[in-house]
Formats: structure tokens, C-alpha cells, sequence
């Protein structure tokens, strides 16, 4: 029988996935490995074998996958006490981007996504926030307006602040999307007053990174499934 032979090959069937949590901070999932975060150029790679079988349960874009690994690597060992999980970062790139898929875009072997993933213009209409320009359209391409940018939809502002290379090529770039998760870590760590372990914090964190209780629940939502391997 048909049936018979798909489980034997060990393929997951409908019924045979877990439930999906609901509870508060999510589920930290399959802990990454311990990586020489020091190591030249694209430290990120050192997550394949971690991610990969992540990335075939969830459908997360592999390399989106080691980079949220990696980010959370990164922060476990310079900043152990926030205790951020890859899975709250795939959760927010979810969101905001499809793990940088949005609009048709795609994540290159060394993190980049193209096409560059713009915002609209944050001109105060359609419930967004006003923000005229703060970077003379240096990095989002907007003189008149900031938009969000990139696969974590950073504003320029908040880029200046926060925004650090993660993938050894010297730079920062809002739209590399090593660059992006580390920088959303780094963000949401210390929004979270410096702790993502506890529900306060880890709300309190997401929040900030968007101010919308049904933000902070599709977050919740993604991120505890991503914790079981299940694809949302």
C-alpha cells in the first residue's frame, strides 16, 4: 500500500506531526552548535548540518536558517544572559519577510537578498508612522521618507544604531541577512532589558521591534512552531 511504503521511508506524515506550543517566551527548538564565532568569512556556514534537516521540516530557506543559528550563537556566547533562541529571530523574519522571500525576493548562498526588500514610504499614511528622512536615502533609497529595509525591515535610524556585519565581508548591510539577524538579536535583547528567557521580556522585546499585540502573537505562533520543526 501506498501509505505503507511512505512511512517506511520515514517521511512525516500529516498525523504524525506534534503539537504546536503556544506558550510564552517559545520554544528555543533544536539547540545550534557551538561555532568559533571568530572564524574568517561567512561563519553562518558552520550551521549546515544544523539546519538542514530545519530547513527541510520547516521549509525555512536554508541559509536564512544559519543565519538565525548563528545569530543566536553569536549573542549565547558574548551575551549569554539574554538567551535568545533562533527560533524568536526565524519567527520575526517570518513575519516581516518570509525569511526574505517577500515580494519574490530570494536569500544568495552569502546572505545577501535580492531584490532589496523596501517598505513603503513612512509618510504617516495607511496607519504607519511619519518618519521623514534620517539618512539622505544612504540605505533605503528615499530622500523625502525612511522605509523598512531589508529581510528584518529595519528603519534607517534604527540600522545606524544597531546594524553589525555577520557574515565577514566588513560591512553592515540591512540587507544581508547574517547582518539582519544579528542585528535584530542585538535589538530585541536590549529592548528586552537584556533577558529573553522570561514571557515579560521576551514580549517586552518583541513589542518593540513592532508595537501590535497581533505582531507579538504571529511571532509567538511561528517561533513555537519552528521549536517543534514544523513548518507555519
Amino acid at each position: 500500500m501506498i501509505v505503507a511504503v511512505t512511512a517506511s521511508c520515514g517521511m512525516q506524515m500529516p498525523w504524525d506531526k506534534p503539537d504546536i506550543p503556544d506558550g510564552l517566551p517559545p520554544g528555543v527548538g533544536v539547540q545550534q552548535p557551538y561555532i568559533d564565532i571568530n572564524a574568517p568569512g561567512r561563519t553562518a556556514e558552520l550551521m549546515r548540518e544544523w539546519a538542514t534537516p530545519i530547513s527541510d521540516a520547516t521549509s525555512i530557506p536554508l541559509v536564512s536558517v544559519e543565519a538565525y543559528g548563528n545569530a543566536a550563537e553569536i549573542q549565547r556566547q558574548q551575551h549569554p544572559e539574554c538567551g535568545i533562541g533562533w527560533t524568536t529571530l526565524a519567527g520575526i523574519a517570518a513575519v516581516e519577510t518570509k525569511h526574505g522571500r517577500h515580494g519574490g525576493s530570494g536569500v544568495d548562498a552569502n546572505g545577501d537578498v535580492r531584490p532589496k526588500i523596501r517598505g513603503p514610504q513612512l509618510d504617516g499614511t495607511n496607519g504607519n508612522r511619519e518618519i521623514l528622512d534620517t539618512d539622505g536615502g544612504r540605505l533605503d533609497g528615499d530622500r523625502k521618507y525612511d522605509r523598512a529595509m531589508g529581510p528584518f525591515q529595519f528603519i534607517p535610524e534604527t540600522w545606524l544604531r544597531y546594524g553589525v556585519d555577520a557574515n565577514g565581508d566588513g560591512r553592515a548591510d540591512p540587507d544581508n541577512i547574517d547582518d539582519a539577524a544579528l542585528s535584530a538579536a542585538r535589538y530585541l535583547c536590549a529592548y528586552a532589558g537584556g533577558d529573553m528567557t522570561t514571557a515579560e521580556g521576551w514580549e517586552q522585546g518583541v513589542h518593540a521591534y513592532n508595537n501590535s499585540t497581533q505582531y507579538v502573537l504571529d511571532v509567538r505562533n511561528h517561533a513555537n512552531a519552528y521549536s517543534v520543526n514544523v513548518r507555519y
